[in-house]
């Protein structure tokens, strides 16, 4: 049902570069690039993720109760790939462990503070 999601960006190359390295974990890739925006996929009949320069020239900013949830196949992906956006600069928002059960999720704010999750339906 989601064909893609957008994130606002006020530095288009710095959190390209964040996204390049923390999505390659997972085989991600670039699949359209202009010059304000560039989405990654994982294949053309997978949901995308882009990040954009807001198209009425105003600063980005977070959408307060706004979260893009990545899902993954295993507790170890989430755990790796949360451990991974740490590493490149995000911030924590609840360490990657278990949410009530069947659900297993790792909670982080990008380089622009928007927040995200990885997580995988473990039951």
């Amino acid at each position: 049902m989601i064909g893609y999601i957008t994130l606002g960006t006020n530095d288009l190359e710095k959190n390209a570069k964040f996204y390049d390295t923390l999505f390659a974990e997972i085989g991600a890739k670039r699949t359209m690039e202009e010059e304000s925006f560039i989405l990654w996929s994982t294949g053309s009949d997978k949901p995308g993720f882009a990040i954009t320069k807001p198209f009425d020239g105003n600063k980005a900013t977070v959408g307060n109760g706004v979260m893009i949830a990545i899902a993954l196949d295993t507790p170890e992906q989430v755990d790796a790939l949360y451990s991974k956006a740490i590493e490149l600069g995000a911030t924590d928002e609840g360490a990657a462990g278990p949410r009530g059960e069947g659900f297993y999720a790792g909670f982080f704010r990008d380089l622009d503070g928007n927040k995200l999750n990885f997580f995988c339906i473990t039951s």
